[in-house]
């Protein structure tokens, strides 16, 4: 078979095509350049973009065979998401890639602002030693007000916690527990304003954050307030922040995004006291390496079939970072059920409780069925493909959540209706630092097993000898028991869930069933 056929169309570190591995023929382009990227992506599998690159309506049509779309970066301004989601080709990204970067370059500004550095230096590099112009100010015991407490204003508060600076956090998605336990201290964006020293913006553009901080806002804060933008230009109001600068109002700023970019004339540059930077958040080394490799990855699992999480239209979305360890225990109980249940259900519910339910867990949901089908398809089973499975076989789906979750920090229960009216149900959990993938319920019986490569589950009425007959046949057989643990219900039957070393043998499973006449189903998640 021909390999997947991958365009590079501008300069990506060597990291990136590492990334992507052997498995692909790469080809090279020069994106910019439209006579050659249109025929060069006739008949390519991917294409991996920077920003010079224009994926527009012509591009995405010249391409018959496209099926994702890399922008090894974080904005998507040269994308044509639309025309890319209705042609069904992946668009995928890198949002996480820059995170750090941006973050270190807001602490700079804030720096550079607070002890005028940029006009000292430029003061002595023309001749003048003006030592006591620039004298500045220290962070310790300031307060600094961060408007959008997401990844990256949580990395800055972080790193400037370490100055001893009091954070103040103004997101109205961000419950004051989680702010909390970040240390900082949730507030209206009015408490903000009055309250900071020091200001920093970590907000996406959107119809409701841009002109955030205008002339209005300006009128409630310190006149030593000082305002920082390394997120996107047009969320603070350049005009009014001239303006509060020339009035006494605002005491100084430093900006890396601007409302028009590129960008070389802004009534800030008139005042010194006002540190610019050319739209620099994620123009380092590794951020760059980040961005590249992260899209690497996304192509290999797009056209493997797999899940991305990093897709923005079709067959992916944001997987947030707390919700990304649960995917592959989901996965694993969807095929202890099936083996369990031995048949698909028509009716399956992906049950998810506790403070996991803050995020959007809907991905489980595609895990779910992923597992369930698994074992039972003659074709390899995808999260693409797995919803289509499920609708071929009848089976609905529905996913719930609830906040509450009793006796473990949060756990997913599959709870599915077989044809024949028959209930099922697994549930299962991660516990401890290490995120250890334990299975926590079957059926009503409480349990808690960590899930291994090989398990069987003996449902029997419960009697003095049985373990002890398994133990036997399994030990005859060489089959070692890593764990065991039985639970019974009210009315006497017994459930023991053993893991063991090996897969235990077909005629082992039929003779212990039929010496101590129980129910037996062995899920084998490795061959």
């Amino acid at each position: 078979m021909s390999k997947p056929i991958v365009l590079i169309a501008e300069e990506l570190s060597p990291a990136t095509i590492d990334a992507l591995g052997p498995d692909f023929e790469v080809r090279n382009t020069d994106g910019s350049d439209r006579s050659q990227l249109l025929p060069a992506l006739a008949d390519v599998d991917a294409v991996l973009i920077r920003s010079a690159t224009k994926m527009d309506a012509e591009a995405i049509a010249a391409a018959k065979n496209l099926k994702v779309i890399a922008r090894a970066g974080v904005g998507l301004d040269n994308v044509d998401v639309p025309a890319a989601t209705q042609a069904g080709v992946m668009v995928v990204n890198a949002p996480t890639s820059n995170i750090t970067s941006a973050a270190e370059l807001a602490v700079g500004l804030l720096l550079a602002t607070a002890r005028n550095i940029a006009p000292a230096n430029q003061a002595l590099k023309g001749g003048a030693w003006k030592r006591s112009k620039y004298g500045g100010v220290e962070l310790l015991d300031k307060k600094v007000g961060v408007v959008g407490f997401g990844r990256i204003g949580q990395l800055v508060a972080e790193r400037l916690k370490g100055f001893g600076m009091e954070i103040l956090a103004y997101d109205p998605y961000v419950s004051a527990q989680k702010a909390g336990q970040l240390g900082a201290r949730l507030v209206t964006l009015d408490e903000l304003l009055a309250e900071s020293d020091f200001i920093t913006v970590h907000l996406p553009k959107t119809p409701e954050t841009a002109g955030l901080l205008g002339k209005e806002a300006f009128t409630k804060v310190k006149p030593s307030v000082r305002v920082i933008n390394a997120a996107r230009g047009g969320i603070v109001d350049e005009e009014a922040l001239a303006e509060a600068l020339r009035d006494g109002r605002v005491a100084g700023a430093g900006i890396d995004v601007f409302a028009t970019e590129p960008t070389t004339e802004s009534p800030l540059f008139e005042h010194e006291s006002v540190v610019v930077t050319p739209h620099l958040g994620a123009s380092t080394e590794e951020a760059q390496e980040k961005a590249g490799v992260a899209v690497a990855k996304s192509v290999r699992l797009a056209l493997g079939g797999d899940l991305v999480p990093d897709a923005v239209n079709v067959s992916g979305g944001v997987v947030a970072e707390e919700v990304r360890p649960g995917i592959d225990l989901v996965e694993k109980l969807g095929r202890i059920f099936t083996g369990l249940a031995g048949s698909v259900p028509v009716q399956l519910d992906v049950d998810v409780r506790g403070e996991i339910t803050e995020h959007d867990v809907s991905v489980w949901e595609l895990a779910a069925l992923k597992g369930i089908f698994t074992d039972i398809s003659e074709d390899p089973v995808t999260y693409v493909n797995a919803p289509l499975l499920a609708k071929d076989r009848g089976c609905e789906v529905r996913l719930l959540t609830d906040a509450v979750s009793e006796e473990f920090r949060n756990t997913t229960t599959l709870r599915g209706t077989l044809a024949d009216g028959t209930t099922i149900s697994v549930a299962g959990t991660l516990t401890g630092p290490k995120m250890v993938q334990k299975v926590i319920g079957i059926d009503g019986f409480d349990l808690e097993v960590p899930i291994s490569d090989h398990m069987a589950f003996f449902s029997y009425k419960d009697r003095p000898g049985v373990v002890g007959v398994i133990g036997r046949l399994l030990g005859d057989a060489d089959v070692n028991i890593g764990g065991m643990q039985v639970d019974r219900d009210d009315s006497g039957t017994a459930l023991v869930v053993l893991t063991v070393d090996n897969k235990i043998p077909a005629d082992v499973v039929k003779a212990i069933a039929s010496e101590v006449d129980a129910e037996v189903q062995t899920v084998d998640l490795v061959d």
